[in-house]
């Protein structure tokens, strides 16, 4: 159970004391901003057109740390701790997605930043997702990455596994990479088995946003692992709702939608965002690129 909730966060722990650390871009600006009761801490890194990148679920910022320099190319990113994760409190307020993306609305704008892109894995692309619902103004493009729609698109088994999540784990998670890489930043390390219970209550929780999904007025791209925690179905399913994949494109792309669907081979829930083909997908969308020629 431990594997499949922590594999990714503890790899990526590994390689962020390793040499990719090394290579991680300073920070221009951090603090931290209040929204919703939350003292949230925020890093921005790089130049360029302002991107909002948010961290999957027993992670932090530091999880990105590999991809940054790619990211920060031609890019100002912002990069937030969401709540209770990395340097950013737990306080007393459920873990909630919704509320934690009207929380980045709020951030943004104490930042100055009227409009973004934004990218989102896991926990933080259902946070982007809520963002992107509430204050379709403030996203231009939006990158959810191994982030469903509903409870019902992960496979039946992860679902007793993810409910088992809670403060029981704590001892047993104490000589692993991930709770060094918690007590090292964490404002209250002690806090750390009141986030895995906060965690699990998260879990728990069924959801289904299909209705939410036309809401999402701006291109969106969905990015998976052809060895996902999400079933296929689901994933062709959430690209359908944002209007792709219900017809022929057309031979001049006449009939083509707005979004996109990235499927990265080889790659899991685990280690997706940890992967190089990530950056390579998500920034020419991001970018308004296309590299595919008509027949023109």
């Amino acid at each position: 159970m431990l594997k499949t909730i922590l594999t990714g966060v503890l790899v990526a722990a590994a390689l962020v004391a390793g040499p990719a650390a090394a290579q991680t871009p300073a920070a221009i600006r951090s603090g931290h901003a209040e929204a919703g009761g939350i003292s949230y801490y925020y890093e921005v890194r790089g130049q360029g057109e302002p991107l909002l990148l948010l961290h999957g679920g027993l992670g932090s910022i530091d999880m990105f740390a590999p991809l940054l320099p790619a990211l920060t190319e031609k890019r100002q990113v912002i990069a937030v701790d969401l709540q209770g994760h990395g340097r950013t409190p737990l306080g007393d307020r459920p873990i909630d997605l919704v509320a934690m993306g009207a929380d980045m609305a709020t951030i943004l704008q104490q930042l100055g930043v009227g409009k973004t892109d934004v990218l989102g894995y896991s926990m933080g692309g259902g946070v982007a997702f809520q963002l992107a619902v509430q204050h379709p103004e403030m996203v231009r493009r939006l990158a959810l990455v191994s982030a469903g729609y509903a409870q019902d698109g992960f496979y039946p088994e992860m679902l007793p596994q993810q409910a088992a999540v809670g403060a029981g784990m704590a001892e047993m998670m104490k000589n692993t990479p991930m709770y060094t890489s918690y007590v090292a930043v964490a404002p209250k390390p002690e806090d750390f088995p009141r986030l895995l219970d906060a965690m699990g209550a998260l879990m728990r929780k069924p959801y289904d946003w299909s209705a939410d999904v036309p809401k999402l007025t701006m291109p969106v791209m969905l990015v998976f692992g052809d060895s996902d925690m999400y079933r296929p179905e689901h994933v062709v399913k959430f690209y359908q709702l944002l209007g792709g994949g219900l017809r022929d494109a057309g031979w001049q792309r006449e009939h083509m939608s707005q979004n996109r669907l990235a499927i990265l081979p080889g790659a899991t829930h685990y280690d997706i965002f940890l992967s190089p083909q990530l950056p390579a997908t998500v920034l020419p969308f991001l970018n308004g690129e296309s590299s595919t020629a008509d027949w023109k």
